[in-house]
C-alpha cells in the first residue's frame, strides 16, 4: 500500500531534522581551529560518513575528534550511531 502524502511529509521532516541534528552536533566539535575540519559526507540509516580534512588527515588526535563527534551524535539524536570516517580519493590506499 502506497504511503499518503501526510506519512511522506512527515517522514521527509523527521529527516530533514535529524540531519539538522547531525549537522549541528558536527558543528559543535568541529575541529577548524587549527587548519582542520570535518564534512558530512552522508547518513544511510545509523550510518554517518564523514571526512576529516586539512590539518585533521595527519593529527594523532584524529581518533579523538571522531570519537568526540560520535559522542556528541548519540546524546543529540538519542540513539546509537556509526560514525564513519571517508578518506578523499586523494588519500585511498590501492
Amino acid at each position: 500500500m502506497p504511503a499518503e502524502p501526510e506519512q511522506l511529509r512527515q517522514s521527509s521532516s523527521t529527516a530533514t531534522d535529524r540531519e539538522r541534528r547531525i549537522r549541528g552536533a558536527i558543528e559543535e566539535i568541529r575541529p577548524n581551529r587549527d587548519g582542520g575540519d570535518c564534512h558530512l559526507i552522508g547518513i544511510d540509516g545509523r550510518r554517518v560518513m564523514v571526512r576529516l580534512t586539512g590539518a585533521c588527515t595527519l593529527c594523532k588526535l584524529s581518533r579523538m575528534t571522531l570519537e568526540g563527534i560520535q559522542a556528541r551524535l548519540v546524546d543529540k539524536l538519542g540513539e546509537l550511531v556509526r560514525l564513519i570516517p571517508v578518506a578523499a580519493a586523494s588519500e585511498a590506499v590501492d
